[in-house]
Formats: C-alpha cells, sequence, structure tokens
C-alpha cells in the first residue's frame, strides 16, 4: 500500500490515523474526526515531496549516448612529450615519450631513480611539489645537447604529474643569438681598435710631421674602416633576409643573363694574380621565382669566395643547368685547397671560418656563406657544399624554376 512512499512517510500517516482516533475516541465527533484525518494526510503528502529526499531512493543519472571518455593511459599515450604520473614516490604511469628518454624499466621505479638529476630528486622529494608552479631545467637527460624543463602538477587524487618539456630548440637559438652578439661585437671592435691606435700615434708631431709613416698609418686606417664598412653592410644584409624569409619571392629572374652581368662586373675588378671567371650556361634553362638583388649577392658571395681562396691563377667554374626534376642549378668550383669534411657543415655558421688569419687577409667577415644559406631558404631552395682536400670546392644551388616559362638563347 505504502510502496511508493519513503520510511518517514509512512511513519507520519501512521501518526496522524493514531491521532484521528483518539480524536474519535475523545468526543465521539465522527466530522471532526474526518477533518482531522483529511487535513493530516494532506499535510504529511505535501511534506513528503521535500522532506523525503534525502531518504528516498536516488534516480540514476542519465547515461551518455555519446562515445565512452578515454581512460588515462590513452590519454598520456596522445601527448607527445614525456609525462609521468608518481604516487607514492613511484612511477605508476609513463608515456611512450618519457619511456622512450628515461627507459622502460621507470614503471614503478622511485621517481627519484627515474630521473637521475640532483634538482629534479630535490623537488620530487618535497611532499609539498606541486604547489610550486616554477619550473626546473634539467641538463643530461637524452643526449648531452638536450635541455629539458620539468614541471610538477598535483591531481585530486594526491598524484603528482611530472612533465618534461624539451627546451633544445630554444636553448641553441639563445646560445646562436649570445654567439653572434659576441662575434660581432669582436670583429666591430679590433679594426676600431687599430683605427683609435693609429689615430693616437699620428697625434704624436714626430709620427705625424714624416709624409711616409702618415700615408701608410692612413692606408692602414682606411683598410680597417671598410673592413668595418663591409661587416656592417653584411650585418644590414643578413637582418633584412630574415626579415624576409617568409615573404616568398615571385618575379622571374633570368639566372643566365644574371651570371652574366656579376662575371662581367667582378673581372672588371679581378685581381690580376687571380684567375678567369669561366661561364657555363646551357640553353632553354627557365627563370626562377626570385628577387633578382638578393640572388646577385648570391652569385657576388660564391664567386667572390672561390676567387679568394682559389688557387692562384686557376680559372673559376660558374654552371647553370636544368636537372631531370625541373630544378634550376647553379654551381660554383674552385681549384683551391678544399675544405676538411668535419668544417663543411659548419660553414653556414655565421663568423664560422676554416682559417680566421687568412679570412680577415682576404677581406672577409665571416657572414658571406650565412648570407647565401638565409637567402637560399628564403626562396625555397637548397644549398649544397662538396670539397675535396687538395683539389678544391663546389658550392651547388637548387632553386625552383618559375612556372613553365623557358628562356630561348
Amino acid at each position: 500500500m505504502f510502496t511508493g512512499f519513503g520510511p518517514r512517510t509512512v511513519t507520519a500517516i501512521g501518526i496522524v490515523l493514531l491521532a484521528a482516533a483518539a480524536v474519535y475516541l475523545l468526543g465521539h465527533d465522527a466530522q471532526t474526526t474526518l477533518i482531522t484525518l483529511v487535513s493530516g494526510v494532506a499535510a504529511v503528502l505535501a511534506a513528503a515531496g521535500t522532506g523525503d529526499s534525502a531518504a528516498d531512493p536516488p534516480i540514476p543519472a542519465p547515461v551518455p549516448s555519446g562515445p565512452a571518455a578515454p581512460d588515462l593511459s590513452e590519454v598520456m599515450e596522445a601527448i607527445i612529450e614525456p609525462v609521468l604520473i608518481v604516487a607514492d614516490g613511484r612511477v605508476s604511469h609513463a608515456n611512450a615519450a618519457a619511456r622512450a628518454l628515461l627507459g622502460g624499466h621507470i614503471i614503478g621505479e622511485d621517481v627519484r631513480l627515474a630521473i637521475r638529476h640532483p634538482a629534479a630528486a630535490e623537488r620530487l622529494a618535497n611532499p609539498l611539489a606541486g604547489h610550486s608552479s616554477r619550473p626546473i631545467d634539467l641538463v643530461g637527460l637524452g643526449t648531452l645537447d638536450q635541455r629539458w624543463e620539468m614541471r610538477i602538477g598535483r591531481a585530486s587524487s594526491g598524484q603528482r604529474i611530472v612533465h618534461l618539456i624539451d627546451q633544445t630548440g630554444n636553448y641553441a637559438a639563445e646560445r646562436m643569438r649570445v654567439d653572434f652578439v659576441a662575434n660581432a661585437s669582436h670583429e666591430l671592435r679590433t679594426p676600431l681598435a687599430s683605427i683609435l691606435g693609429y689615430i693616437e700615434t699620428l697625434a704624436d708631431e714626430k709620427a705625424g710631421a714624416d709624409p711616409a709613416v702618415r700615408n701608410r698609418f692612413l692606408q692602414i686606417m682606411f683598410d680597417e674602416a671598410r673592413r668595418m664598412q663591409r661587416l656592417v653592410e653584411d650585418l644590414i644584409s643578413l637582418s633584412r633576409i630574415e626579415a624576409e624569409k617568409y615573404r616568398l619571392p615571385d618575379i622571374a629572374v633570368d639566372l643566365g643573363a644574371l651570371i652574366g652581368e656579376v662575371r662581367t662586373e667582378m673581372e672588371r675588378a679581378r685581381d690580376k694574380s687571380a684567375g678567369e671567371i669561366v661561364a657555363d650556361i646551357e640553353p632553354d634553362v627557365p627563370p626562377v621565382a626570385g628577387d633578382q638583388a638578393q640572388l646577385s649577392q648570391v652569385l657576388h658571395n660564391l664567386i667572390g669566395n672561390a676567387t679568394k681562396y682559389g688557387r692562384a691563377g686557376a680559372p673559376v667554374s660558374v654552371r647553370l643547368w636544368r636537372d631531370q626534376t625541373n630544378m634550376v642549378r647553379i654551381s660554383v668550383t674552385d681549384q683551391g685547397e678544399g675544405v676538411a669534411p668535419e668544417h663543411i657543415p659548419r660553414l653556414t655558421e655565421r663568423f664560422y671560418r676554416v682559417d680566421p688569419g687568412r679570412s680577415r687577409a682576404a677581406g672577409g667577415t665571416g657572414l658571406g656563406l650565412a648570407i647565401v644559406k638565409h637567402i637560399v631558404e628564403r626562396h625555397r631552395g637548397r644549398l649544397d657544399i662538396a670539397s675535396t682536400v687538395g683539389k678544391g670546392t663546389t658550392v651547388t644551388i637548387l632553386l625552383p624554376a618559375h612556372g613553365d616559362a623557358v628562356i630561348k638563347r
């Protein structure tokens, strides 16, 4: 009868019935007894909607109709950076990236042994770790060149979440920036110190009175000032190229004609001891999508390097052709001493020199190939350097052709 009500509701109705019976026994008034009974039951039923909600059986929550939520292991495996879950000081879960970095044996291991680093161990041993947002920089995990940032979070269950973020790229970029500033400062300071020294010497009446000494000093000061000027121009050029690297050039450039112009210009200024510049330009080579001024700078730098470091009197060869992949290729070959294999990967670094003394004596700034590399990258091309010690060096540039246009020669 009362299966639809809670226990407190049934008890209250029973009390109302007892009260109604007492009223009838005391007064033998059926009407008053009926009123008492009806009003009491009505009051109990009205209160049952709120008063018995805690006692009544809970209504089950609706089951979502969509796909089931992924479990913890699936979520962790989808994260590409190393992530560990730590419970009671031990690694309870580790995703594939963490296992690859630290080893598959870390599951169940003390987290301080899994991440063998003093600063990490100190933070992980602290029971309050996870409340601090300050990351820890780690060196020595993975390879010697890798740099990691460790962050610790705390779950509501008390478990700690250890997240390792690879900062190797940022560290390398920062190191390059610091090295660049230091090298640029050194390269500018050296000629500036020389100029100031000669100015002080010329200020001396004895040195300044001798015309031969004065002219020699002035020539040295002029050469050093020109060296500074070339360096500043290259720095400005490099900065401009980097600022434009995301703007793809789209002007059709005839490389055959450009090579001819650069060759003529450099032949006029060529030192008598240097060999001639020989151009081999194949017919029907398509134009490239490029920036003519920057491509001219590439040719000047490459041919200039080949002239400086080639064997005295030996020719410098410049070749232009179209390969089977429809890429346009330019190669510049010298017959110099060549470059040892260990130096080749670093030749495009800023201020890197195989022979610093010879490079400075030849008037090089150490930025020529770095500029070439950035220009080629802006043109979505590729730069290759091949060298044999004792025979010479060949620098090859590959550039995409501009549409289907072909230049007839």
